[in-house]
């Protein structure tokens, strides 16, 4: 246990960790502040000293995942021409499915939690649609280098892609993950024409 006044360093990403593992034993309904900091190791107090609430933490804990999904799909459109097409896509999307179904569900089960999201997204945090945009991006410079069709309407693949992570995500559980990148797999095969 942390000794009180001592400042915890990496104390966000320490209480992130520890309420996706909450979540991932115990299920939404054991998610407490309490419950978070035990998992921790710190003071029942110190959820509450960083954030207004759990519902301020469930939203920035879900936006902070949201932005590292998103931060790795930042640099597709550098990978144009490199690797298979196929093989970046579904990379991009690996790292969207790694989010835990557990942890996006109770988001949007906080109304709270729900709304700051959307105000965060609506304001321009990285979310779903920063991934589109870099997919979106990635294909046009494919389609430039003539590995991707000309006529494929790139903004409708990145949508439906995006689309399908995002339906993906709500419906799923923890353990579909195998299923779930099965499914993408044959969506982008589907959506695209490779070399």
């Amino acid at each position: 246990m942390s000794p009180r006044g001592v400042a915890i360093e990496g104390l966000r990403e320490r209480l992130f960790a520890a309420a996706e593992r909450v979540l991932a034993r115990d299920g939404a309904a054991a998610l407490t502040s309490r419950a978070v900091t035990e998992e921790a190791g710190c003071s029942k107090g110190v959820l509450h000293t960083h954030f207004t609430g759990l519902d301020e933490f469930v939203a920035d804990l879900v936006l902070h995942r949201f932005a590292e999904a998103a931060g790795l799909s930042e640099d597709l459109p550098a990978r144009a021409g490199a690797g298979s097409v196929e093989e970046n896509l579904t990379d991009v999307a690996s790292a969207v499915l790694s989010l835990d179904p557990g942890l996006v569900g109770l988001a949007v089960t906080r109304p709270a939690a729900a709304q700051r999201v959307r105000e965060a997204w609506a304001g321009g945090a990285p979310g779903f649609a920063a991934i589109q945009d870099a997919i979106g991006r990635y294909l046009r410079a494919e389609q430039e280098l003539g590995r991707v069709a000309v006529p494929l309407d790139v903004e409708t693949v990145a949508l439906a892609l995006v689309g399908t992570l995002h339906h993906l995500l709500m419906t799923g559980s923890p353990d579909a993950g195998p299923e779930s990148h099965a499914h993408v797999g044959r969506l982008v095969r589907a959506l695209i024409r490779t070399e």
